[in-house]
């Protein structure tokens, strides 16, 4: 639980600064970052999608994620856990205080940018299968810089998301635990990974659209899919279909 530690604490540094910044920073200059990271975002989704193996995989898992993510309706349960940080914290939280700050965006757009990616899946599984938790530890790095900016543009809501990082995190580090080697050897050129990573990419590009405004989806009812992603590549492995 090592890694899951540090990205805490990390993120907990770089939101702090972020909210101090954003106190400081004009309307304008918060927008322009905004959506600096915005294109960023979509960037980076980009990248992560173009690596799959077979396009197929991804397409399935994002519409049965959706499919499912709908009927559980995740989107709803963590924008009603914001609000119910808005309602207890948003005061000392600094609710409506910068233009721009939302306590609810802020915590579900962070908690989707930290959690989602193969560098959060892989480094769980090498902290509590291991005990290695140098991959983990480059993730909190990259995440307490990330925090810096989401947290002067969205506000001090980003804290919260460590809640998300500790729970999702610290979760797969025990799972992989349990699991043991059951798993195998695991890197990022391991199908299921390749599969989940790009899968991951499809949902990034989604943050980043919404970032920019361009289109509000509601990433978190996609989530499903991440999971749906690698235990098709184990369906299809079995079956001897390959892809």
């Amino acid at each position: 639980m090592t890694g899951t530690v540090l990205n805490v604490i990390a993120v907990l540094i770089g939101g702090s600064i972020g909210t101090v910044l954003g106190n400081r920073l004009p309307a304008r200059v918060q927008e322009t970052v905004l959506h600096g990271l915005g294109l960023m975002v979509l960037a980076i989704g980009v990248i992560m999608a173009i690596g799959t193996g077979n396009v197929l995989i991804p397409l399935f898992s994002i519409v049965a994620g959706g499919v499912l993510g709908e009927l559980l309706r995740i989107d709803d349960g963590l924008n009603w856990l914001g609000k119910q940080a808005e309602a207890r914290w948003g005061g000392p939280l600094g609710q409506g205080k910068v233009a721009g700050w939302s306590i609810t965006r802020a915590f579900v757009t962070s908690s989707l940018i930290f959690c989602v990616g193969p560098m959060t899946i892989l480094g769980s599984i090498q902290d509590g299968l291991l005990g290695d938790y140098e991959l983990l530890a480059i993730k909190s790095a990259l995440d307490g810089f990330a925090a810096i900016p989401f947290a002067a543009s969205l506000g001090p809501g980003v804290l919260l998301s460590v809640g998300t990082v500790a729970l999702v995190q610290g979760g797969l580090s025990t799972l992989a635990m349990g699991v043991g080697g059951g798993l195998g050897e695991v890197s990022r050129e391991t199908p299921w990974v390749v599969e989940l990573t790009a899968t991951g990419g499809v949902l990034i590009l989604g943050i980043g659209l919404t970032l920019l405004d361009l289109k509000k989806i509601r990433i978190a009812n996609l989530l499903p899919s991440i999971a749906i992603a690698p235990l098709l590549v184990w369906l299809l492995s079995i079956t001897g279909i390959g892809f």
